[in-house]
């Protein structure tokens, strides 16, 4: 038994070992592991996402979503005009896109009520008439909008619910509760042939929401992105601030104490008119301090009465006030709700600051509330309003001394979270500049999204997808249509340029009577200015403008002259090169030649 115990182990003992590197013992044998195959994908009918809004800007948001034969839109918004947009009233997308594919249009889906997501609707449902879906006040509001525009008995309008589902053609979008500063917002899911694609619509995660709206569902993300997500639209307007938006409750607590040492003092608070939770706690509060309530502006009277009729604000019939009625109440038992948080020059808060308000005159007694932070090119606005305030003595509170505002949107970590949730193949970063798109383009790549697989699009990108592949496949009809006054897209560049050339360097007017047949003068030529030079200091320089003008017009009579245009750019370039050699501005000149017989 020893003996041969022994032998066996002198046997094992001789065998040669296996090298501490196999790589380095050419003999070791190569063991290969079982390659798992992937089962091929398959290729679907082609889904498009189209931007027509809501990209490198703030506002005009609209999403088109396109499969076979079947075409629907996401939002319908306008934006506000910039500085140099001078006259327009709004600025909303362009339909050209939407208007030659109408045969293929089922509908419109909206995921709240803002103007930067509605505000259009009204100028596309005049052209195009295709059932519109949204939450109860989302629908609620535009009804309003459709009224005024005289085409609300025309429209097709349906009220949906989160978790409830529409049909698209070929394609199915489901409702999914999310918080924002206004109810009933919601994201979308929308089912396709090629897969699940997420769109999240203006969103934040509130555990504590106002009212009986709810949280976030964040458990049908999850359940979303367990199924397999194929691409997530995600808002990014908040992509450059780290950590969580705070909950609107913090507003509220502001408030209590505000209210509370205001005293004797009458409370003056601009908000958005849209801002429904935070009408509400206005309310909550001057309730609890025995005040009144009045409201000052069209569209803050018309957004609070709606909510108030669909049960959105509640609010005692006996604590409401009109307007004309606030001076016949002491000060201390009066809060007026105001629109004009962004400064806008012909707003309820601004003709207070500026003294042009029928009812309400500022004083040392006002204590007055801007509860919005400014968007982005409406700073000087809101300053210069503050600043005028403070001139008539009123104490002014806005967000940077008090927790008075809190944003709408989601901040980094709720992004993230998001992500997380979805656990998306493609990512498309929407709504926001591009600074905004390029740092959530970077959170995503942080949470482990290949670069190939983001996209940071331009207005009017055909961004394609076959459930496997996802690619930028052409070009789309996309930009923007000024609205000014009733006239839509009438506005163009060149208007524009006029405009702001008049209201920079001013007007010239060269006014002259032609005999038609000789071309002799018969009269003038007379030259009016308007906005350009003061006229009786510079009288020498009309006196010099119009012996140019008489010379010109001679010059023309000698050579027989006919051709009235080709006179006229004569009169217009001789008096310009003059005016500029004289005072360095190009003022714009109008030459007005009247014919007779």
């Amino acid at each position: 038994m020893t003996a041969n115990n022994t032998n066996n182990s002198r046997q094992a003992s001789s065998r040669p070992r296996a090298a501490a590197n196999p790589a380095a013992d050419t003999h070791a044998p190569t063991v290969k592991k079982p390659v798992k195959k992937r089962p091929p994908q398959k290729r679907t009918a082609p889904v498009r996402i189209i931007p027509l809004g809501g990209l490198n800007e703030i506002g005009k948001n609209l999403y088109v979503f396109e499969c076979s034969n079947d075409m629907f839109i996401v939002d319908c918004g306008l934006a506000f005009p910039d500085a140099d947009m001078l006259g327009v009233d709004i600025v909303i997308p362009d339909f050209s896109y939407l208007e030659k594919n109408k045969e293929r249009f089922r509908g419109i889906i909206l995921t709240h009520g803002h103007e930067d997501h509605v505000g259009a609707l009204p100028y596309l449902l005049k052209n195009i008439n295709v059932p519109v879906f949204g939450t109860r006040l989302t629908i609620g509001l535009i009804e309003g909008k459709l009224k005024e525009h005289g085409i609300l008995q025309q429209c097709s309008l349906s009220v949906v619910a989160p978790r409830q589902t529409v049909s698209m053609g070929c394609m199915a979008v489901e409702f999914i509760r999310v918080n924002h500063s206004i109810p009933d917002a919601c994201a979308l899911a929308i089912h396709t042939p090629a897969g699940v694609i997420v769109h999240t619509g203006d969103f934040k995660v509130d555990y504590t929401p106002i009212g009986n709206e709810g949280v976030i569902d964040l458990a049908r993300f999850g359940e979303l992105g367990n199924k397999g997500v194929l691409a997530l639209l995600s808002e990014s307007t908040n992509a450059e601030r780290p950590g969580y938006a705070t909950s609107e409750r913090i507003v509220g607590e502001s408030f209590r104490s505000i209210f509370a040492t205001a005293e004797d003092r009458r409370i003056i608070v601009a908000t958005f008119s849209s801002n429904i939770h935070r009408v509400q706690q206005i309310v909550d509060n001057a309730a609890a301090t025995g005040r009144y309530i009045a409201v000052s502006g069209r569209s803050m009277l018309n957004v609070m009465n709606k909510a108030i009729e669909l049960g959105y604000i509640k609010i005692s019939p006996k604590m409401v006030i009109d307007i004309e009625e606030v001076n016949d109440y002491p000060p201390g038992k009066v809060v007026i709700v105001t629109t004009g948080s962004q400064g806008e020059p012909l707003s309820a808060l601004s003709r207070m600051a500026t003294n042009d308000h029928r009812q309400v005159k500022i004083n040392p007694h006002d204590l007055i509330i801007i509860s919005a932070t400014p968007i982005p090119g409406n700073e000087k606005l809101v300053g210069r309003v503050v600043n005028e305030l403070m001139r008539s003595g009123a104490e002014v509170v806005y967000e940077k001394m008090y927790d008075v505002h809190v944003s709408g949107h989601a901040c980094q970590d709720e992004l993230k979270m998001m992500l997380s949730l979805t656990k998306p193949r493609f990512f498309v970063p929407v709504h926001g500049e591009y600074k905004h798109l390029k740092k959530h383009a970077g959170l995503a790549r942080a949470m482990g999204i290949a670069d190939e697989n983001i996209f940071i699009l331009e207005l009017g990108d055909i961004l394609e997808t076959d459930s496997v592949d996802m690619k930028i496949t052409g070009k789309a009809t996309a930009g923007a249509v000024l609205v000014d006054g009733s006239g839509v897209g009438d506005v163009g560049a060149v208007v524009l340029r006029d405009r702001k050339k008049l209201a920079e360097d001013g007007l010239i007017t060269i006014v002259a009577v032609i005999e038609r047949e000789s071309g002799q003068v018969l009269s003038g030529p007379d030259i009016v200015s308007r906005g350009f030079v003061y006229v009786r200091e510079s009288e020498e320089l009309l006196s010099e403008s119009r012996d140019l003008m008489r010379k010109v017009l001679d010059s023309c009579a000698a050579r027989n002259t006919r051709e009235w245009g080709l006179v006229k750019t004569t009169m217009r370039d001789k008096l310009s090169d003059l005016i500029y050699s004289r005072t360095k501005r190009n003022p714009m000149i109008l030459p007005i030649l009247m014919m007779v017989d």
